[in-house]
């Protein structure tokens, strides 16, 4: 065995080993429209106020508020309405005494207004306004740089270009924001027992899903994928396709062939086409079987061909590497609290991910458990969005059990 070469450790360990190995991908200047769900490459400061000038929050008056200050439902106040500003427009006159303006709904609130008021509380005709209440001064105008002001840090670098990013951007004429490059990961799909979707499924042959359910995960995270190919139990093919993903992409991803038989070729595949196999097998179930490498600066990920297996490793530990690589400050998921919302009669003697639902409709974060949680049972994982870590060692868990987790 290779010195540096680490054999059934925690996953936690894997995961954090890996993240040590990459680094994020190059950046580039983007326009906004295609930035939707990509990663910021810098931090952003706004360059103006948002808004950029004081303006009413309401159709309505814009006045002084001194002038209607001894107003009442016995001596109700009247002023003179000097123009009409609408959204778009600035208003012509400085409101002197007993003056008012009619203005529309973000509109820039004129010249010696302090107040705005909305127009179910007035009585008004075309040339006047009265009051019968005194008006609080400052009210229902939103004020130069409320929102954003001149300076403020909009975004940090490693953050995603959500919505409310994407209009602040916008409301600052950032055009064209600098975000990472979007990393391109290879798929490999390994065994002679796998074939393609449009094959006729013979005896022993089964369908290959996993190209599939992995381009699926992928897409989620907003990362590339591009299918490399499928190769037999042969270490000199999965060699090959292991090279060119390395030559064409950032990272690789390979399914079968990590376990212990005769025809368990993918860590010999790997020291092949040059990689370093750092990690071979994790204390995890399902995703024991595994092994983890690198070639330069671009990681490998050989999972098991188990699909249940392969996708738990996904979110566990190639997830959280894969988005360090796309950019994202933060890439280990935040961890949550669930209730099992029934037993789970099964001893763990490593840890164990369980997929599920998350239930909130009690107020509660509960955890749906699909019954069906074993290595190759890829069904449990339709509309899963928790995983729930059952620590090792457990015994049977009861209903009500709470366990830590997080969101996938």
């Amino acid at each position: 065995m290779k010195n540096n070469l680490l054999t059934d450790i925690k996953y936690e360990n894997a995961r954090d080993l890996l993240l040590t190995k990459v680094r994020p991908v190059l950046s580039e200047k983007t326009i906004l429209t295609e930035c939707y769900g990509r990663i910021l490459a810098q931090d952003l400061y706004a360059r103006e106020n948002n808004p950029p000038f004081d303006k009413s929050a309401y159709d309505g008056y814009a006045l002084r508020a001194a002038d209607v200050e001894n107003a009442s439902q016995q001596k109700p106040v009247t002023l003179r309405i000097v123009e009409y500003i609408p959204a778009g427009s600035v208003g012509q006159y400085s409101l002197g005494p007993q003056t008012a303006a009619r203005i529309a709904t973000g509109a820039p609130v004129p010249q010696g207004a302090d107040s705005v008021i909305n127009f179910e509380r007035t009585i008004f005709t075309e040339k006047t306004v009265t009051f019968s209440a005194p008006v609080k001064k400052g009210v229902n105008i939103i004020r130069a740089g409320e929102d954003i002001a001149a300076g403020d840090l909009l975004a940090k670098s490693g953050s995603v270009i959500d919505p409310g990013t994407a209009g602040s951007l916008a409301a600052q004429g950032v055009s064209k924001p600098e975000v990472y490059k979007i990393p391109s990961v290879g798929i490999i799909s390994t065994g002679n027992e796998i074939i393609d979707l449009d094959d006729s499924v013979q005896d022993g042959k089964i369908r290959n899903s996993n190209r599939y359910m992995l381009a699926a995960a992928l897409s989620k995270l907003g990362i590339a994928s591009r299918y490399l190919g499928r190769a037999g139990d042969s270490a000199a093919d999965i060699s090959k396709l292991i090279s060119r993903g390395i030559d064409e992409c950032d990272a690789v991803i390979s399914t079968g062939g990590v376990s212990v038989g005769d025809f368990d070729l993918t860590a010999d595949a790997m020291e092949m086409a040059g990689a370093e196999i750092l990690i071979k097998g994790v204390l995890l179930k399902p995703g024991m079987a595994c092994a983890y490498g690198m070639k330069g600066q671009k990681p490998i990920f050989a999972l098991s061909g188990n699909p249940a297996s392969a996708i738990t490793s996904f979110y566990a530990i190639v997830s959280p590497v894969l988005k360090k690589m796309a950019g994202w400050s933060a890439v280990i998921p935040d961890e949550i609290s669930v209730s099992l919302n029934s037993a789970f009669s099964k001893r763990s003697q490593y840890t164990r991910l369980l997929r599920g639902k998350l239930d909130l409709s009690d107020g509660t974060a509960r955890f749906e458990l699909p019954m069906k949680q074993g290595n190759a049972m890829l069904s449990s994982f339709i509309g899963s969005d928790v995983i729930a870590i059952i620590p090792a060692g457990s015994a049977d868990l009861p209903a009500g059990t709470q366990l830590k987790g997080f969101l996938i």
